[in-house]
């Protein structure tokens, strides 16, 4: 058989001419549409380290650009081939919608770490306490927040509870105050528990030297007069300076003579009770042999 004068019919040619060339120009779209998103995904990369977004967020910003353009340009690349995107596109909207009603729950946290990058009530190494709940950041995700507490436990917190919640950020600031609180006997002299209290915040070692330590008389309880002696220390040894506080503030009480009354007891006995009057008359049996008083 002679293959070289074997012609094809003119519909047939025509045919793979124009599939062969609506599929080199939805190739060429789909490479087109694939530099786009990696070169928009970089530059949304260097905008977001320029505004000092968390780089989670950066990430997850980039891959939404990136997975977006190409989607765009599949569904674009299939209308080359004639095939109808209006159906598709409603076929993707309501699978969108299955797909988000299911998982709204997800969603929420999902918006809510989104929430948590973009304000950053808190980053990674602070010190928070969420819910009743207090630790050190270990990581920030999209989803979940993870906490350490000191006794080396973690929580993991879905973040749509997490914003959910009032925050303290218990490291923001870069000074913190020690409330040492005391109570003296009603006896002492106020004026000379003052003196002895003022003396022992000012001997605190560690302390910030910029804000002196007050004693501030803070009222009078049903056993002690109440005081409170504030310390300011900085943020990375307030553990250190409010310890040495407490004890500084005992050692020069009990130096000075002056008691811190604690709850106390007092019973009375009455000599008298369960003896009997001597004057009294005995009692007298009673017809059925019991005795009555």
């Amino acid at each position: 058989m002679d293959f070289d004068r074997v012609q094809l019919p003119p519909g047939i040619t025509q045919l793979v001419l124009s599939f062969a060339g609506r599929t080199l120009g939805a190739l060429f779209l789909v490479l087109v549409a694939l530099f786009v998103a990696r070169r928009l995904a970089r530059l949304s990369d260097a905008a977001c380290a320029r505004a000092n977004v968390d780089p989670t967020l950066s990430k997850f910003a980039g891959k939404i650009i990136r997975w977006g353009i190409m989607v765009v340009a599949i569904v674009m690349a299939m209308g080359t081939f004639g095939i109808k995107t209006t159906s598709f596109a409603a076929i993707v909207g309501a699978a969108g919608l299955a797909i988000g009603l299911a998982m709204q729950g997800t969603l929420s946290h999902l918006a809510a770490g989104v929430m948590l990058l973009i304000f950053r009530p808190f980053k990674v190494g602070d010190t928070v306490e969420i819910g009743g709940r207090r630790g050190k950041v270990d990581e920030i995700d999209i989803f979940f927040t993870i906490l350490d507490t000191p006794d080396n436990r973690r929580f993991i917190l879905p973040n749509g509870q997490v914003f959910g919640q009032p925050i303290e950020n218990v490291t923001f600031h870069p000074i913190r105050r020690a409330d040492v609180l005391v109570g003296t006997d009603y006896g002492a002299d106020l004026d000379r528990v003052r003196e002895v209290l003022e003396a022992a915040a000012l001997a605190v070692p560690g302390q910030v030297a910029e804000k002196p330590p007050q004693v501030v008389l803070a009222g009078m309880g049903a056993s002690s007069i109440d005081w409170e002696v504030r310390i300011w220390a900085p943020r990375d040894t307030f553990l250190d300076v409010f310890q040495a506080g407490r004890r500084g503030v005992k050692q020069a009480l009990d130096a000075a003579g002056i008691s811190i009354p604690f709850p106390q007891v007092d019973v009375h006995i009455d000599p008298t009770a369960g003896v009997s009057d001597p004057a009294a008359p005995a009692p007298s049996p009673a017809p059925d042999g019991s005795i009555r008083g």
